[in-house]
């Protein structure tokens, strides 16, 4: 959206303002309904010719626009008379607090993010918004990894569906012409005998697959791990998954899964298996006493966000913060890597 004037006044960009005001709710744990407000009205009003917005500001109607509330108009009146919106500079004022030093350094540290989900599954938001974000993060990749068919009430992609996003990925590299990577992905569901949830020569085209356990969480500690070692053993298998799939906050509050976890991290460590520390704030997993066998066991490891939504992507900070503590080495973390030497791994 191109700056207007209300008056004399040069305009904010408005858009941006409502996109910024959504990615720090998201960042927040802040409810869906409320983040989808402005990420609607921005949509909404990028599809607008300033010169119309200017003049339904003036008039009081932008609330004629589908989408658009009586919120979110009056930012985007704030943002075309020149002013920073209330809303956006309470939530800037409320950031929360710097990571310290050594976490810091191992954010700096990370290139990209290796575990992100687009509402092609079940995240919030289309792939192009997601990539936006993470450039405007700084990244200079990102892995879109949405879920596998089995995982019906995630909307898992069945292989017609997985085929087209890759195509959909392909067709944004060439437009960021090497300015960024869209690199392909997925979070397989691991199946009860330790099988993966899609194809194999399928899941061998993609640059990187992340295997999960979603169901039967709380099966027997020796068939869990049992189930847990076949899918390591996989060699298209390149990450771990938030491995005890818990969850420490929230109403979906849940155990850790049992499992031989000195066995799962060695088997990691020879297969070349990453461990993944999953930065959302209800898994933070896996627990620090798990995270510490890990390092022990000479483990490999990714730091992701396992965004579902944009502002999610600058959670990296919880996993930073808990790799430190434990003692992560950040050559070890493989997405501080360059992007080719992680491909060269992963292939």
């Amino acid at each position: 959206m191109s700056c207007a004037t209300i008056g004399c006044v040069s305009a904010r960009d408005a858009v941006a303002d409502l996109r910024r005001i959504a990615f720090l709710l998201e960042r927040a744990h802040e409810s869906t309904y409320r983040v989808r407000a402005f990420r609607t009205a921005a949509a909404v009003l990028a599809r607008r010719d300033p010169d119309e917005l200017t003049q339904l500001a003036l008039s009081g109607e932008l609330v004629r626009l589908k989408g658009v509330g009586e919120v979110t108009a009056r930012c985007v009146i704030e943002s075309l008379t020149g002013e920073e919106p209330v809303y956006l500079r309470r939530l800037e004022a409320t950031e929360g607090t710097p990571l310290d030093e050594a976490a810091q350094g191992m954010r700096e540290a990370i290139r990209g993010d290796c575990h992100s989900h687009t509402d092609a599954s079940d995240g919030g938001s289309p792939l192009r918004e997601m990539v936006q974000t993470a450039r405007e993060l700084g990244h200079d990749y990102l892995v879109i990894t949405d879920h596998s068919p089995r995982l019906t009430v995630a909307n898992g992609l069945s292989a017609e569906r997985l085929r087209a996003q890759l195509d959909q990925v392909a067709e944004l590299n060439a437009e960021l012409d090497g300015q960024f990577r869209v690199l392909t992905g997925i979070e397989v569901d691991i199946n009860e005998d330790g099988s993966l949830d899609q194809d194999p020569d399928l899941l061998s085209e993609l640059d990187i697959v992340v295997a999960s356990v979603h169901s039967k969480l709380r099966m027997q500690r020796a068939d869990m791990t049992r189930r847990m070692l076949k899918a390591i053993a996989n060699p298209l298998v390149d990450v771990l998954g938030h491995c005890t799939g818990r969850m420490v906050t929230g109403k979906r509050k849940r155990p850790e899964s049992e499992f031989d976890a000195a066995a799962v991290f060695a088997a990691c460590a020879e297969g070349g298996v990453a461990v993944e520390v999953n930065s959302r704030p209800e898994r933070l997993d896996p627990p620090k006493r798990l995270l510490r066998l890990a390092v022990e066991a000479g483990c490999e490891f990714t730091i992701d966000t396992d965004a579902h939504a944009p502002g999610q992507l600058d959670w990296l900070g919880n996993g930073c913060e808990r790799a430190v503590a434990c003692g992560v080495p950040a050559e070890r973390v493989i997405n501080t890597w360059p992007v080719e030497r992680l491909l060269a791994r992963s292939r």
